[in-house]
């Protein structure tokens, strides 16, 4: 499948999961709801996935943790905040270089309409 695909169903859900359950919940219950959703649909899910770093000849176990991970290629940051900010982004940019995946959704269910709160990441980072 590709990475369109999954994103095309992760919004999918991620907009009725909005519909029904409405904003103001923590961020845990979203990811817990969206991440069954998906698993229904038929798509692998991981939730909470945590990741190695190595840094200046060190390996640092589970240094960064990713939300939800679907197909072991679509990283999802869920959110629940008022309002992204540049952070937000820049931390799903930084887990998109580090798993050299080139795409993300970072997720914000406290908007009035989802749609508003789906923002999609290319990580064109280029290693040499």
């Amino acid at each position: 499948m590709k990475i369109d695909e999954i994103s095309a169903i992760v919004v999918d859900e991620a907009i009725k999961v909005h519909r029904d359950l409405g904003p103001g919940l923590f961020e845990q219950i979203y990811e817990t709801v969206l991440a069954g959703r998906l698993e229904a649909r038929g798509l692998k899910v991981q939730t909470q996935v945590g990741f190695p770093l190595e840094f200046d000849g060190h390996v640092f176990d589970k240094a960064f943790k990713v939300d939800i991970l679907v197909e072991e290629r679509l990283v999802l940051e869920i959110k629940a905040v008022e309002q992204l900010t540049k952070a937000h982004g820049k931390q799903l940019l930084t887990y998109l270089r580090l798993l050299k995946q080139p795409v993300g959704l970072l997720l914000n269910f406290s908007e009035a309409v989802m749609k508003d709160g789906i923002r999609r990441l290319v990580n064109d980072h280029r290693s040499e």
